[in-house]
């Protein structure tokens, strides 16, 4: 890692309560690299040798069944993903590839543990990226069980809104092919789905989403209660 990169690495969540020379050991032997787009990164069942953490563009996990990949999560920056198998040092669960032109810090698995255990900045950090990761889990698996296919698209444009700040125009990321498999969807689904969800308050124009009611369309996607909080 160049040192003029070093700053901006510092302020990621992962590592900004670190001791800094636990962290500049970590940045001293860490690889930012830039990826083109539909790279593998590593695929499941693969040892788990580096943290990935996505500081620019767009990563596709995924599942590979017999004649299809199944979209499990799109990461968008700035975010590490699949910490859990770099802590536990076993191997992934899943699949990634870039979507877009990324940029990533891969940071050497067993040098992380190390560091975990002397570092209690980044023990705390750890922690809370994993309790998010369970979280972020248990949301995806009730939005499955508890909506129906045009009411996950739905809530999946209002959660999007609230990431981008609550902006009720924006562009999705990615192919929409990745989003109906993240959403449990075949893409002629996806397409019904945006159409039904004109009469809730959306309309789409290539990637462009814009929410003309926000109020029909949380009354129809029926989001978390505001209680629950982002996390």
């Amino acid at each position: 890692m160049r040192a003029g990169e070093k700053p901006e690495i510092a302020r990621l969540p992962l590592f900004k309560e670190m001791a800094e020379e636990q962290r500049e050991e970590v940045f001293s032997k860490s690889y930012l690299q830039v990826f083109p787009p539909q790279l593998t990164l590593f695929e499941a069942g693969q040892d788990a040798d580096f943290l990935h953490v996505l500081v620019d563009g767009l990563v596709e996990l995924y599942v590979s069944e017999p004649g299809r990949d199944i979209t499990m999560r799109i990461v968008e920056p700035v975010s590490s993903f699949i910490l859990a198998a770099v802590v536990t040092d076993r191997p992934f669960l899943m699949s990634a590839r870039t979507i877009a032109p990324s940029r990533i810090l891969l940071v050497p698995a067993g040098l992380l543990r190390q560091q975990i255990k002397r570092d209690e900045g980044l023990m705390d950090s750890t922690m809370h990226e994993l309790a998010l990761g369970f979280r972020d889990l248990v949301r995806a698996l009730t939005d499955l069980k508890a909506r129906q296919s045009t009411e996950r698209l739905g809530n999946y444009i209002l959660n999007y809104s609230a990431r981008m700040g609550g902006e009720r125009e924006f562009e999705l990321k990615g192919e929409k092919r990745v989003l109906a498999s993240l959403l449990g969807m075949t893409p002629e689904n996806l397409s019904r789905a945006f159409g039904s969800l004109k009469q809730h308050g959306v309309s789409i124009k290539g990637p462009v989403v814009k929410i003309e009611d926000v109020d029909a369309l949380r009354a129809f996607a029926r989001p978390d209660p505001p209680s629950l909080g982002q996390f």
